[in-house]
């Protein structure tokens, strides 16, 4: 048994059980944001963004549904290759932006102990 199981989504009913409405309302959201009649970035590229997003994010559950839903709207390997790598650099480059505030806060920690 692992954290993440292919089968787990199943359990979507407990929470659609136990929150109805909140479970309704959030569904019909997210097919609005992600396949709406009105959306001016194309289903592809749609996909694509949701794909980076559940890289950063490591949602198992995203990243397969997002694929494959990227590969119905004609994405191609290549771009899900690409995709993965502009993913990794922009989390690289959150740790290395992060990095500004440990040296900040060293230095900070740095003038208390010298007591400037």
């Amino acid at each position: 048994m692992s954290y993440h199981e292919h089968t787990d989504h199943q359990f979507a009913r407990n929470i659609r059980r136990g929150a109805p409405e909140s479970f309704k309302t959030f569904m019909a959201w997210d097919k609005e944001v992600m396949r709406g009649a009105n959306n001016t970035i194309p289903p592809k590229y749609a996909e694509l963004m949701a794909v980076a997003v559940a890289l950063t994010t490591q949602c198992a559950y995203c990243i397969e549904a997002h694929v494959k839903a990227a590969h119905e709207a004609g994405a191609t390997e290549a771009e899900i290759a690409e995709t993965t790598m502009i993913s990794a650099a922009l989390r690289a480059g959150g740790s290395y932006a992060h990095g500004f505030m440990a040296m900040k806060f060293f230095q900070q920690a740095e003038q208390v102990a010298v007591g400037t």
